[in-house]
């Protein structure tokens, strides 16, 4: 079969099925885990399919991807971003934190800080630092979207707006070469954008699969924000701007030790 061929076929099976992974696809066309590797990687260059571990998902536009498949997007770079944005973070320190797999990922490097209030409407960020007997945990209340264990609505901007934090750690679906972070759903984003009016800095953790994402809803600019952490160059343009408005851009990549 030809290889054009072929990836029109796997590009049928990712909108039928929503993602594909290596193995099953080698069996399906009776190829090596190499050669759908290298299919998956053109097609994603291309910007037909995103990779995740272990396979693809369909590349999003007006909804995201399921949230198990966003955890494993880029999960390294993810762990990566999150460790020097917990560094940021002094022990006695308040905070917000949003949904997000980056945010989550957050959380777990600050397992071992001590005296923080975390304020967010993100259950799993709440379970992730209940491990922390040194950490208030405080949750937004609201309307909960299972999906991915968020809290959403005016209910939840209201508790948020009570409180005046040290930071806000932000996550995105999508930054556009603009210096928009962007996202899909607007109850979640009121949240978000009520934090950041509320905090002294806003931090963002957003790995390079968010330059090539689209979202259709507006939660801020980074001329808005403190620190933009990241793993990779920005668009061209965008860091031009971010000097301009005095954004700070932190690129650390997994292979990295010290240093920015």
């Amino acid at each position: 079969m030809a290889t054009s061929i072929r990836q029109l076929d796997i590009l049928q099976i990712a909108k039928r099925d929503q993602k594909v992974t290596v193995d099953a696809l080698a069996r399906e066309f009776d190829v090596t885990v190499q050669t759908i590797r290298r299919d998956l990687s053109e097609l994603a260059d291309a910007g037909k399919l995103e990779r995740v571990h272990g396979g693809a998902v369909l590349p999003s536009g007006v909804s995201n991807i399921g949230y198990e498949e966003r955890r494993l997007l880029n999960e390294e770079n993810k762990s990566a971003i999150a460790r020097v944005c917990a560094d940021r973070i002094p022990d006695g320190s308040s905070l917000f934190m949003n949904i997000g797999t980056s945010t989550e990922a957050v959380a777990r490097e600050l397992v071992a800080h001590r005296n923080l209030l975390v304020v967010t409407n993100n259950l799993n960020i709440a379970n992730t630092l209940s491990s922390n007997h040194d950490c208030k945990i405080v949750v937004a209340g609201g309307e909960l979207r299972r999906t991915d264990g968020g809290l959403v609505g005016n209910l939840t901007a209201d508790m948020v707006k009570v409180f005046k934090f040290d930071f806000a750690i932000i996550g995105c679906s999508s930054l556009d070469p603009d210096g928009d972070l962007l996202d899909f759903d607007a109850r979640e984003i009121l949240v978000s954008q009520t934090a950041i009016e509320r905090s002294r800095q806003v931090l963002v953790v957003a790995d390079s699969s968010k330059f090539r994402r689209k979202a259709p809803i507006t939660i801020c600019s980074l001329r808005n924000v403190s620190t933009l952490f990241t793993d990779d160059t920005l668009p061209e343009g965008l860091p031009e701007k971010c000097e301009r408005w005095g954004t700070e851009i932190v690129v650390r990549k997994p292979h990295l030790t010290n240093g920015v």
